[in-house]
């Protein structure tokens, strides 16, 4: 029996939050299929065979379990070893299949037929097939519901008592919104049963003191959590004055949250002894595993395994731990012996031993936090679920990250765009390129430049932070103040010299000082100061105000701290402050005022020891506020895409390579599609190559010539001088047969210098372009950040300079424009020195329909398309060539999976 491709196998997070594993079936699964059919109710059993079947005839349990991977399909998901949800198809014809599911009765309700429908669909496109049908008796309410809800385009037909279902099985916007909305708040759910669990047992507590289950549980009592504390330990009677019981059997009741502190090689056992006690999810704070070679590594994928093949989430290994403020929980499961007060700062550590740092600077700060979670080597629980957590959440306000790697990155910039629209994000990546990673991590390494991941992040609005001083700078400001209303900046202050610094740094982060500085005499009195700040506050074309304060003879930076915070509070502005040499000033930089409803409400200017740190943290607020509120665009509907005629050139050219290398799928090896295929493929998603035609003598090209009409181009096929006119592998403007047989000569003569006797040796002839200015676009699948379009202008210098725009996929039409006039040499293309003003919308038509491509087919590794020769007209691709993968690794795919 042929494998089936691994890509098919996948963690899921179902409906209420819980995990399943999902698989295709194999013969081994008969006595779970028949086990799963003796638990069903009679009427489940009819809706699903149309007639009483007490029990599964033998002939028809082996072609059930027996499935070739191309015609017939079949997928199971399970809970341990129960399979609780069967969905499968049979191929029709070419194009289409007959899908049909069994559901556990125990288990409806879970969103589990929605699951294997977005799987067996993806799995179907894989194999060419592009329409689904079923045939529903009509009581089956819950299965019609399930094709009705997924988002496609259904039509039903009734006939002879059954519904007959059909629809396109291609992803539609609506599909995807609906699988991106169940994804949310399945994920979202997850998490929540983590950070508010009514029930927590300490797995591993030693009554020695400094020991980390210990310190945990110590933790745990200190803050007063709310729910239910247990601890076991096999000999004690109680540790740190917690009555301790010998096992999970001693527990009564239902235990949401296991902290696991035992050693690496027996975490594995107690993850089962809690899946047998339906333990919701786990903290492992033990550590030896990835981090400590390949050995721990696949210990820490056999304990993950576990836990999520048993419906458990798990926080770690190697965890710092978590912790939630909110009164009803107070919970510190962390290892962390102090906790900042409750606020609106939600923190995530992939770090470890950062998570200390983290806790400690917020209390030093006195930012309060929400919630906290360290992921340690993040084998499951990640920042993208913490995310889909803290967009619900309403006492998060502001979000901080601190990320070693991005696990799945086109699934964090979608996610991060989506909770930065509401909510502030701000992320510190340690690193761009993968190479320097901590041990335990997964290396994915960029192939694009570091200037990548900046643009990266702002196409979806997070704001990148350079260090932890930074993120809590930064916080300080979001979470106490309102966003800026424009760039244009107020200065006062009582010295000349700091605003004088101010302003240039300000002007250097790109704000505008629009009226001059309000210096004030080092002595200023309180009421000259009031009646500064009023009058700044006043002006309509200040937008935020810097304040700067030195201690003099004058007024005290006690007074002067609570004016400005009344004046702040009452201003609606922007503020911050620094009081340079000052120390203390907190408690009068806080203004309280009554809300419309009768709450008290608490304002506070952040105050930063240096002017710098004020002005960049003044900065980054400034330009989130503009992202969230400029327009970000839409996703056009792009007109002539085949998506069908895509895929039928894709899977012919994977199914070519895997025909002459059977292992090129499993090696995941490149496979470069023929020169007319590519151009096939663009064609397909409304892209235009400019015709080519490879010759093998001068004969030939003058035939292909005459028949094109002159004027014609040369071009050498070889890599090296392909492109490269200054190497003389290009001729162009060739307008009679004469110059034609000069130029065949000279570039034959370039290849021969260049590629020697066994070198590539083609030449093609092309239809002269339009003179413009060339242009390069790539697009295709980047290891660390996901689906990627890149532009510039073609040449040397752009690549030198990393000159070039990058974007994930999927494009807006914002996004498209914004790439093509952010570069530092756009005005080439806009009537630079006499230039003349290009038209880019076909530059920008070109990247839309490139990014659809590469979003929704994860099999293309690269498409090139240099030069792209932009004119005042239209715009002329000379040159594409494209890579396939054979085997797409995108995680975040037209599928939900957990990374």
């Amino acid at each position: 029996m042929e494998a089936y491709p691994a890509d098919w196998e996948a963690d899921v997070v179902l409906r209420d939050g819980a995990t399943a594993h999902l698989r295709p079936i194999v013969p081994g699964d008969a006595d779970a299929v028949v086990a799963m059919h003796a638990r069903q109710s009679p009427e489940s059993i009819y809706l699903r065979f149309f007639a009483p079947l007490p029990t599964i005839p033998e002939k028809d349990l082996k072609r059930f379990v027996t499935v070739d991977y191309r015609d017939r399909v079949a997928l199971v998901m399970l809970i341990g070893e129960e399979i609780i949800g069967i969905g499968r198809f049979d191929r029709i014809d070419d194009d289409s299949a007959e899908v049909a599911f069994n559901i556990a009765d125990a288990h409806q309700g879970r969103g589990i037929g929605s699951i294997l429908l977005e799987h067996l669909a993806a799995a179907a496109r894989d194999l060419g097939i592009s329409v689904f049908t079923a045939e529903v008796l009509p009581q089956n309410r819950s299965m019609l519901q399930v094709f009705a809800a997924a988002g496609f385009e259904i039509s039903r037909e009734f006939d002879d008592g059954v519904v007959a279902v059909r629809f396109d099985i291609d992803p539609t916007e609506k599909s995807l919104q609906v699988q991106e909305a169940r994804e949310h708040r399945a994920e979202a759910l997850s998490v929540r049963s983590v950070l508010h669990p009514a029930s927590v047992v300490v797995i591993g507590a030693s009554r020695k003191r400094k020991t980390a289950g210990n310190l945990v549980l110590r933790n745990l009592t200190a803050a007063g959590f709310r729910g239910r504390l247990s601890v076991i330990h096999p000999a004690a009677e109680a540790v740190a004055g917690i009555p301790a019981v010998a096992s999970l059997s001693d527990i009564e009741g239902e235990v949401d949250l296991a902290i696991i502190a035992v050693p690496a090689e027996a975490v594995t056992q107690v993850v089962r002894d809690c899946a047998t006690h339906a333990v919701k999810a786990v903290v492992v704070i033990s550590s030896g595993f990835a981090e400590t070679g390949e050995q721990g590594l696949m210990l820490q994928r056999e304990m993950v395994a576990t836990a999520r093949s048993h419906g458990m989430r798990v926080v770690g290994p190697n965890s710092f731990g978590i912790a939630n403020t909110e009164p009803e929980v107070s919970l510190n499961a962390s290892l962390a012996p102090f906790l900042p007060d409750a606020g609106s700062l939600g923190l995530f550590s992939q770090s470890g031993a950062l998570g200390t740092g983290l806790l400690a600077a917020a209390k030093t700060r006195g930012l309060g936090i929400s919630t906290f979670v360290s992921a340690g080597n993040r084998a499951d629980l990640s920042g993208n679920d913490v995310l889909q957590y803290w967009e619900e959440d309403p006492v998060t306000q502001t979000v901080g990250l601190y990320l070693e790697s991005i696990g799945n990155p086109r699934k964090f910039t979608r996610i991060a765009r989506r909770v930065a629209r509401v909510k502030p994000v701000i992320v510190i990546k340690s690193d761009l390129t993968g190479r320097e990673l901590p041990p335990g991590h997964q290396v994915r390494v960029s192939s694009l430049s570091g200037k990548a991941l900046d643009q990266v992040l702002a196409q979806a609005g997070v704001i990148r932070a350079g260090s932890i001083h930074q993120l809590f700078d930064l916080a300080q400001v979001l979470s106490s103040q309102p966003l800026p209303h424009g760039h244009r900046v107020g200065v006062i202050g009582n010295s000349a010299a700091l605003s004088t610094l101010v302003i240039q740094r300000a002007r250097a982060e790109g704000l505008r000082i629009d009226r001059p500085a309000v210096s004030m005499h080092p002595e200023v009195s309180a009421e000259d100061f009031a009646a500064g700040l009023a009058e700044m506050y006043a002006d309509p074309t200040v937008d935020s105000v810097v304040v700067t304060f030195t201690p003099s003879a004058g007024a005290s930076e006690q007074e002067i701290a609570a004016i400005l915070a009344d004046e702040a509070a009452h201003s609606g502005k922007t503020t911050v402050a620094c009081f340079l040499g000052v120390h203390g000033v907190k408690d009068e930089l806080t203004a309280y005022s009554r809300g419309a409803d009768g709450s008290r409400r608490v304002h506070t200017v952040p105050s930063f020891m240096g002017p710098e740190d004020a002005v960049w943290s003044l900065a980054r607020a400034t330009e989130y506020a503009a992202w969230k509120s400029s327009d970000r665009g839409r996703y056009p509907e792009l007109e002539g895409i085949d998506h069908r005629r895509a895929r039928s050139i894709i899977n012919g050219a994977l199914a070519r390579a895997q025909d002459e290398d059977p292992e090129a799928r499993a090696a995941g090896r490149t496979v470069v599609l023929e020169r007319s295929k590519a151009r096939d493929l663009l064609a397909a998603y409304g892209v235009h190559v400019v015709p080519f035609y490879a010759v093998g003598s001068v004969d030939a090209a003058l035939e292909k010539a005459a028949e094109i009409g002159y004027p014609v181009a040369l071009k050498a096929v070889s890599r090296r001088l392909r492109h490269r006119l200054e190497l003389g592998g290009v001729r162009l403007g060739i307008a009679n047969p004469e110059e034609l047989r000069a130029a065949w000569t000279a570039i034959s003569a370039v290849i021969d210098a260049a590629e020697g006797p066994d070198g590539e040796r083609g030449i093609d002839v092309q239809e002269m372009a339009p003179t413009g200015l060339a242009c390069a676009i790539r697009a295709g699948e980047d290891p660390l950040l996901g689906p990627m379009v890149s532009f510039a202008l073609a040449g040397d210098a752009s690549e030198l300079l990393e000159d070039v725009s990058h974007r994930v996929a999927p494009l807006t039409d914002v996004d498209a424009a914004a790439m093509v006039r952010g570069l530092k040499s756009s005005p080439r293309l806009f009537g630079y020195k006499g230039l003349p003003v290009m038209n880019v919308a076909p530059i920008e038509d070109i990247l839309l329909r490139l990014s659809s491509l590469v979003d929704d087919f994860p099999a293309v590794r690269s498409v090139a398309l240099r030069p792209v020769n932009v004119t005042e007209g239209e715009s002329s691709i000379l040159s594409a060539k494209v890579e396939l993968t054979a085997q797409a690794s995108r995680i975040d795919s037209s599928r939900r999976r957990m990374a």
